[in-house]
């Protein structure tokens, strides 16, 4: 999993409310079990018509926000089921980051294993951000995990809460697997020892 420090990119605004995770990710895209290949298909219905032509006032179809990397969304975002296939399309698509006033209890842990980093803020400061996003591709945020801070185009910086072991592994870029293998060397000689304490196993 890449690892998260310091991310500067374009914000796109999405301010609408309960965006769960069939909206993100539609049923019908979930019989893939690759973490690629579905950012095409990310918010679907929403992106494109019934002919599968773009829908240009879809904010992630417009110009300015293609290359987003930062969403600010409305409240409850990614409630609904639990598939895993939502932050892995986001992710695909190239977010890295999302800010709401709140999220799914499941969504929200699944993006810190998938290298997203969701950040819960009030309501007053959220609509700041989501106004400076409005501005388009030339008003990039800054977030800094390390500091534990986003800032706005215009130097307005706002604190964020993170569980420290999160955090741990968005920055060293560990997932589950990664965790596991940090403890490689105990693994391994727990396998000698069990080996040879039991070799007909």
């Amino acid at each position: 999993m890449e690892k998260f420090e310091k991310l500067t990119g374009i914000a796109a605004p999405m301010p609408l409310v309960n965006i769960d995770t069939d909206m993100i990710i539609p049923k019908v895209f979930l019989k893939t079990i690759k973490r690629s290949g579905l950012g095409v298909n990310l918010f679907d219905e929403m992106r494109y018509d019934r002919q599968g032509n773009e829908i240009a006032d879809f904010v992630l179809n417009k110009p300015q926000y293609r290359e987003a990397e930062i969403l600010i969304a409305g409240d409850n975002f990614g409630c609904g089921s639990s598939r895993e296939h939502a932050p892995w399309a986001i992710a695909d698509f190239g977010i890295k980051c999302i800010v709401s006033t709140s999220f799914a209890d499941i969504f929200f842990n699944n993006c810190f294993k998938n290298g997203i980093l969701p950040i819960v803020l009030p309501e007053e400061q959220v609509a700041v951000l989501m106004k400076d996003a409005e501005k388009g591709s030339n008003a990039r945020m800054t977030v800094d995990l390390e500091a534990q801070t986003i800032t706005t185009s215009e130097g307005e910086s706002f604190a964020f809460d993170v569980d420290a072991f999160k955090k741990h592994c968005l920055l060293n870029g560990l997932d589950d697997i990664g965790l596991t293998l940090e403890k490689q060397d105990s693994i391994t000689a727990f396998e000698t020892q069990a080996a040879q304490a039991r070799p007909w196993v």
